[in-house]
C-alpha cells in the first residue's frame, strides 16, 4: 500500500492511496474459506459447495469489506503519523466505473486542514469583568422575605393593606372556579385593592384580570387556568373572601438561625446579614464568570481572523450526516456551525499553547466538589471523605459522566488563563445593575 499527499493549498489536500493485491487477497481468501465451511446452499453438502461459486456469491462483497477497512486504518495511521490537523474526515472522491478486478486499486480523499493562526489573548479592548456585590437594599430585601416566610398568621376580620386574602375565583362564562390566596402585596391593580379593602369572609367583589398583578406569571395560577390562556385574557371575575390572614414577620431568634443556617452558625441579626452577603456574592460570582467567559469567547472569534476550508466542510456536511443533505441544507448548517468551529480551533490553541490538561487526581477532586455541593442541598453538610471516594468512584466508571465533568473543568481552567491573561476591566455592579445591563 502506497499512501501521497498532494497539497491543493494551505487549507485543502489530497491523499491518493493505492492497494495492490498483496494487501487484501490474503485476508480476503481466508474469509471465504470461512464462508465456505459455513455456507448451507441447496445440491451441496455444508463444506463441500465449490469455491468458485462461493466467490461468485460473496467474493465481491468481501473484497470491498476489506478494502475499506485498510483505508480506514492506514489513512488514520498516515493522518497520524504525518501530524496532519484536519477537520471533519476525508472524503473519497467519486470515482466512475471503478474496476474492482484491477491489480491496483487506486482512491483519493478530499482533506480539509486546519489553519494556522495565533491567538492572542490581549485584546485592544478591555473587557468587562463583572463583580457583582449585595448592596444594603438586597439584604435588607432578603432579611424581610425570610422573616415574613417564617412568620406567622394572624386571621384578621377584613381586609387590609398587606394581608394575605384566600377566597375563590368565579366565571362560569370562562369556565374558571378556582381557590387561591392573593398575597395583597403583589396586587398591582390600585382598583382591585381599593375594591378588597375592608371587605370580610363571605363578601363578593368583582375584578378585571388585565392589569391585576404585579408580575403576568401570577395570573394563571391564580385563576387555575393554562398560561396560554391567562396570557391575553381581559375578563371581569368574582372572588369570594373566605379567609383573611395577616403574616406577621418573624422575630430574629436564634432558633430561626439555626434553622435557617444549622447550629450555632450565626448568633445575631449582623451575622446574618453578613452571611447572606457572602452566600448571595457566592452566587453571583457563578453568573460573573458565565458571563465573563461568554464575553471571552465572543471576543476571541470575533479578533482572530483566519480562513476555513468552507466548500470542503460544506460537502462533508452534506454527506456524512444520517441522511444526505441539499446544497442549500448544507450551506445552512455550515453557517449555524461555523462559529462553533472557529471556537473550537481558537481553544485548542489556547489549550495547546498554555499546556492546560484535565489530569485524572483533579478530575476526580472536581468530582467530589460537585457531589459535596449537591449533598448540601439536600441537607448533608459534612459527607465522609469515605462516602465521597466510593460516590466519584462510581460517577467516573461512567463515561458521559467522565466527558460531562472533563469539559467543566477545561472550562473552569479556560477562565481562571482569561482572568490571568486577558485584557480585562473590573466593573463592580449591584445584582440589579448587573441584570439591567447584561440582559436590558
Amino acid at each position: 500500500m502506497n499512501i501521497t499527499k498532494q497539497q491543493i493549498d494551505d487549507l485543502n489536500a489530497v491523499l491518493k492511496v493505492e492497494i495492490t493485491r498483496e494487501d487484501y487477497q490474503e485476508k480476503v481468501d481466508s474469509i471465504l474459506r470461512d464462508y465456505r465451511k459455513n455456507a448451507n446452499i441447496p445440491g451441496f453438502r455444508k463444506g463441500q459447495v465449490p469455491m468458485g461459486l462461493i466467490k461468485k456469491q460473496y467474493g465481491k462483497a468481501v473484497l470491498v469489506d476489506e478494502v475499506n477497512k485498510l483505508l480506514q486504518d492506514h489513512l488514520n495511521t498516515y493522518l497520524v503519523e504525518e501530524k496532519l490537523d484536519v477537520l471533519g474526515n476525508p472524503l473519497p472522491k467519486q470515482q466512475d466505473n471503478f474496476n474492482w478486478d484491477a491489480e491496483q486499486l487506486a482512491f483519493e480523499f478530499e482533506l480539509g486542514l486546519a489553519p494556522d493562526f495565533q491567538v492572542s489573548l490581549k485584546g485592544k479592548k478591555a473587557i468587562p469583568h463583572y463583580k457583582i456585590v449585595a448592596d444594603k437594599k438586597m439584604i435588607d430585601d432578603q432579611v424581610a422575605r425570610i422573616r415574613k416566610q417564617y412568620g406567622k398568621l394572624v386571621s384578621r376580620p377584613e381586609v387590609g393593606k398587606e394581608d394575605e386574602v384566600s377566597g375563590t375565583f368565579l366565571s362560569e362564562a370562562h369556565e374558571i372556579n378556582h381557590k387561591t390566596t392573593l398575597e395583597l402585596a403583589k396586587v398591582k391593580s390600585k382598583k382591585a385593592l381599593e375594591a378588597l379593602k375592608g371587605k370580610k369572609p363571605g363578601d363578593t367583589v368583582t375584578l378585571k384580570t388585565k392589569g391585576l398583578f404585579t408580575e403576568d406569571y401570577l395570573l394563571p395560577s391564580a385563576l387555575g387556568v393554562p398560561f396560554d390562556k391567562a396570557k391575553d385574557l381581559d375578563i371581569e371575575v368574582s372572588f369570594t373572601v373566605e379567609e383573611i390572614n395577616e403574616r406577621q414577620p418573624a422575630e430574629l431568634t436564634q432558633e430561626l438561625f439555626d434553622r435557617l443556617f444549622g447550629p450555632d452558625q450565626v448568633h445575631s441579626e449582623k451575622e446574618m446579614r453578613e452571611k447572606i452577603k457572602d452566600d448571595s456574592e457566592k452566587q453571583f460570582l457563578q453568573q460573573a464568570d458565565q458571563k465573563l467567559l461568554n464575553d471571552v469567547t465572543e471576543s476571541l472569534i470575533e479578533s482572530t481572523r483566519f480562513d476555513l476550508p468552507m466548500e470542503f466542510l460544506k460537502k462533508w456536511i452534506q454527506n456524512t450526516g444520517e441522511k444526505p443533505l441539499t446544497a442549500e441544507e448544507a450551506q445552512d448548517e455550515y453557517e449555524r456551525s461555523e462559529k462553533g468551529l472557529r471556537y473550537q480551533l481558537i481553544e485548542g490553541k489556547l489549550i495547546s499553547e498554555h499546556g492546560l490538561q484535565v489530569q485524572f487526581e483533579e478530575l476526580k477532586d472536581f468530582a467530589k466538589g460537585f457531589i459535596r455541593s449537591q449533598m448540601a442541598q439536600y441537607g448533608q453538610t459534612n459527607p465522609s471523605e469515605e462516602d465521597l471516594e466510593g460516590i466519584a468512584a462510581r460517577v467516573l466508571s461512567n463515561r458521559d459522566e467522565v466527558k460531562r465533568l472533563s469539559e467543566q473543568l477545561m472550562s473552569q481552567k479556560l477562565l481562571d488563563l482569561y482572568k490571568e491573561k486577558a485584557n480585562l476591566k473590573t466593573r463592580e455592579v449591584t445584582y440589579e445593575q448587573f441584570v439591567k445591563e447584561v440582559y436590558g
